[in-house]
């Protein structure tokens, strides 16, 4: 039985983003990375982080064509261990080595 502080992974698109806006995210780049043709690594950037330097804003449709793209899924967790808190943790990994769970 999985649990809410246990890490998922998915590679579906609704889901990614309801997990990110539910936590003030959005599609982000590694800004030296990213160009107009093609948006780099990817990162979910929070409200938070808005200044944080190195990443940039980019559209949910350009942030899901470099996922598919280079084949990636979307491991996250909901809660927080410790405290059942929200979390944040989340990266993206190959999608061949973590199938949907």
């Amino acid at each position: 039985m999985a649990h809410d502080t246990d890490a998922h992974v998915t590679t579906d698109h609704d889901t990614i983003r309801k997990w990110a806006e539910s936590r003030d995210g959005k599609p982000a780049a590694v800004s030296e990375t990213h160009s107009k043709s093609d948006p780099g690594i990817l990162r979910i950037l929070f409200s938070d982080e808005a200044e944080h330097d190195g990443l940039e804003s980019i559209s949910w449709d350009a942030f899901f064509e470099k996922f598919e793209e280079k084949n990636l899924a979307f491991l996250y967790q909901d809660e927080t261990k410790s405290e059942h808190g929200t979390s944040r943790f989340h990266k993206f990994v190959d999608r061949d080595q973590h199938k949907d769970g």
